[in-house]
């Protein structure tokens, strides 16, 4: 396979994924080393694709066109209940921050679009290898949330709401 046509190929695996797709799955599949995977991805987004890195994997950006902030309030064991009522409302959580008194804002980039993300994520605070950010805050935090719509932002919100996660602004 040419060097064009992998890359084209990548192009369309991405686009058609609704989840991050790591680069040894990719590395793997076109029997090529994951470093070249990295270069290829490298070099379609110097050619102006907007292909977003995580630690699950790429995938392309702006295929999502609403995004909304919401400050929330809940402990470590409501953690996958909230991210399970953003999932599963149609929402992906990009990230977490919080607004600390000294540091000022400490965000971290989650981009969590299953269930699994959202239970991965609490095993790995409980474990208690690290802490969440809420802990500084006294369970205040922020979300950064996208979805493919503003109706899907409401529905979130009102999940949010009813359970009474949601802190108003």
């Amino acid at each position: 396979m040419k060097v064009s046509e992998r890359r084209k190929e990548i192009l369309s695996l991405l686009g058609n994924s609704s989840a991050p797709i790591p680069a040894g799955l990719l590395s793997e599949k076109f029997a090529v080393s994951r470093q070249v995977i990295v270069q290829d991805i490298a070099l379609l987004r110097a050619n102006g694709y907007d292909i977003i890195a995580t630690s699950r994997g790429y995938y392309i950006g702006g295929a999502i066109r609403a995004q909304r902030i919401f400050k929330c309030r809940h402990t470590l064991d409501e953690l996958v209940e909230e991210a399970e009522l953003i999932i599963d409302n149609g929402g992906r959580i990009d990230d977490v921050f919080v607004n600390h008194r000294v540091y000022g804002r400490i965000s971290a980039r989650l981009d969590l679009i299953t269930r699994m993300h959202a239970e991965e994520l609490h095993r790995s605070l409980v474990s208690g290898a690290s802490k969440p950010l809420m802990s500084v805050t006294d369970g205040y935090h922020y979300h950064t949330v996208s979805a493919d719509s503003e109706q899907s932002l409401d529905r979130i919100e009102g999940a949010l709401r009813a359970r009474g996660f949601l802190i108003e602004i």
